[in-house]
C-alpha cells in the first residue's frame, strides 16, 4: 500500500523523528502508525543503550529556589555537543530534573534516576533514556546540590548556563545570597574562611613560599616573616570571607557579611564539564565512516 504524506507528517508529530524514518517504517508496518511507533520506541531504545556510554561534557547547570527561600536546588545536566544542549526538549528535561531534584530530596543521583519524574510519565532515567533515543546524543545528568534550611536563606545565580552557585545563609535575604552567590561564580573560593581550608594544603603551601624565600639569602627570621605574609595572601585568595567582593573591591565578602548580620554556612559551585576528560573529536573521519556503513 502507498504511505501519504499525511502519514508521514502524523508519524513525525508524535515521535520527533526524521522524514525519512518515518516513511520506513511506516513501510515496514504496512502503515500502521502506532505499530511504527512502537518499533521506533524499540529501535530508539536499542541505538540509546549504545549511545549512553559516550563522553559527554557539553550540557547546562540549572537552578531551583522556593518561592518562600528556605530550599533550593542546582543540577548539571550533560550533552555530546552545545547544539544539543541548547534544544528545547534538552532544556525541557533539565526544568524537570531540577523541579524534581527539589521535589523528592533524593539522596544521590542514582536515587535520583531510579525515581518518578516530575512531570512525565516513568523515572527518571527513563525519560533520559528517551531523550537520548529521540536526540541521537548521550545525556548524563552528572551531580546535583540540593539545600534546605529550617531558618536560614538559600539562593543562587546562574552566570549564563555553563556555571551556577547555591549558597545557604544564615541571617540576610535572598537579595545578599544572590549576590554571594555572584560572587562565587566569578572568584570560584576553595572554602568559605581560613579555619576551613586543611592543613595538608597549608603545608605545601608554606613548603613552596619557604623554599622561594629561603633563596633569597635573607636570615631565617625573615624568612619566617615573609612566608607569614605570603600564606595571609593565599588565604585571602582562595577563601570566601577574605577575597575583595566582586561588586564592591573596596570591600571583602567577610565586611559584606558582617555589615548584614549574615555569614555563608556552605555553598556548592557547578561549573559544566568541570573534570570531564574531553574527547578529540575528527568530525570528518566520523562522516566518512557512516557513508561506507550506509
Amino acid at each position: 500500500m502507498g504511505i501519504t504524506a499525511a502519514q508521514v507528517k502524523e508519524l513525525r508529530e508524535r515521535t520527533g523523528s526524521g522524514m525519512m524514518e518515518c516513511k520506513r517504517m511506516l513501510v515496514e508496518t504496512g502503515g500502521d502508525i502506532d505499530a511504527a511507533i512502537e518499533q521506533m520506541r524499540k529501535s530508539g531504545m536499542a541505538k540509546a543503550d549504545k549511545k549512553a556510554g559516550r563522553v559527554a561534557a557539553e550540557g547546562v547547570i540549572v537552578f531551583h529556589a522556593s518561592e518562600d527561600g528556605n530550599s533550593g536546588a542546582i543540577v548539571e545536566i550533560n550533552s555530546e555537543t552545545d547544539f544539543v544542549a541548547k534544544a528545547d526538549g534538552f532544556i525541557e528535561f533539565a526544568a524537570q530534573v531540577v523541579n524534581t531534584v527539589a521535589t523528592t530530596q533524593p539522596a544521590d543521583v542514582d536515587a535520583l534516576l531510579t525515581g518518578p519524574m516530575n512531570g512525565a510519565e516513568g523515572t527518571v532515567n527513563e525519560t533520559r533514556m528517551a531523550l537520548i533515543a529521540k536526540i541521537g546524543e548521550n545525556i548524563n545528568v552528572r551531580r546535583f546540590a540540593n539545600y534546605n534550611s529550617d531558618a536560614g536563606i538559600v539562593g543562587g545565580y546562574l552566570h549564563g548556563v555553563r556555571i551556577g552557585v547555591i549558597v545557604e545563609l544564615d541571617g540576610g535575604d535572598v537579595a545578599l545570597a544572590r549576590d554571594i552567590a555572584m560572587h562565587i561564580a566569578a572568584s570560584n573560593p576553595l572554602a568559605i574562611s581560613a579555619d576551613d581550608v586543611s592543613a595538608d594544603v597549608l603545608e605545601k603551601e608554606k613548603a613552596i613560599f619557604s623554599a622561594q624565600a629561603a633563596e633569597s639569602g635573607k636570615p631565617p627570621e625573615i624568612v619566617e616573616k615573609m612566608v607569614a605574609g605570603r600564606i595571609r595572601k593565599y588565604l585571602a585568595e582562595i577563601t570566601l570571607e577574605g577575597q575583595a567582593f566582586v561588586k564592591d573591591p573596596d570591600t571583602t565578602v567577610a565586611k559584606l557579611l558582617e555589615k548584614n548580620a549574615a555569614k555563608v554556612v556552605r555553598f556548592d559551585r557547578l561549573e559544566v564539564g568541570e573534570g570531564i576528560e574531553k574527547v578529540a573529536e575528527d568530525f570528518a573521519a566520523e562522516v566518512m565512516a557512516q557513508v561506507k556503513g550506509s
